[in-house]
């Protein structure tokens, strides 16, 4: 895709106008179209390194990563979203390549814990995410605890 770039950023090197976009981004699929209201701006965002794709200031997709010990023992990958402008052109599977290798690369480890909404499963598993047996409900959808050794 023509003029998209990726950026991965601490929380202090956001802009605000990059700030509001990722905000914008994570409320208009978490809470408009997935019809959930939750509390998006849960405190943790300082704590992590976050990696999104743009386009002339949209966000196409995004995702946040967390080091051990802050979501879980092990690093983790949370808010993962492609936009319905992103959608369709492989862009997460490229966001969720980026986000293991930025874990691998700063954390070095390659141990990550996820929450994955239930028809990703097939989608984490080709990443070598394996599903915990561990269900439940967040916010109303289903999700599966996976992790990757």
């Amino acid at each position: 895709m023509s003029n998209m770039i990726w950026k991965i950023k601490s929380f202090e090197e956001i802009t605000t106008s990059e700030l509001y976009e990722i905000i914008k981004a994570r409320i208009d699929v978490f809470v408009v179209e997935q019809n959930c209201p939750y509390h998006d701006l849960d405190g943790y965002d300082r704590q992590a390194i976050h990696i999104w794709a743009e386009r002339e200031n949209n966000v196409l997709a995004y995702c946040r990563i967390f080091n051990k010990g802050i979501k879980y023992p092990e690093t983790s990958i949370g808010r993962v979203l492609t936009t319905e402008k992103g959608r369709g052109k492989s862009i997460g599977k490229q966001l969720i390549q980026y986000a293991v290798e930025t874990i691998e690369n700063r954390f070095h480890t390659s141990e990550i814990r996820i929450s994955a909404q239930d028809y990703l499963l097939r989608f984490y598993s080709g990443f070598g995410f394996e599903d915990t047996g561990k269900k439940y409900l967040e916010d109303n959808i289903p999700h599966t605890e996976m992790f990757r050794k």
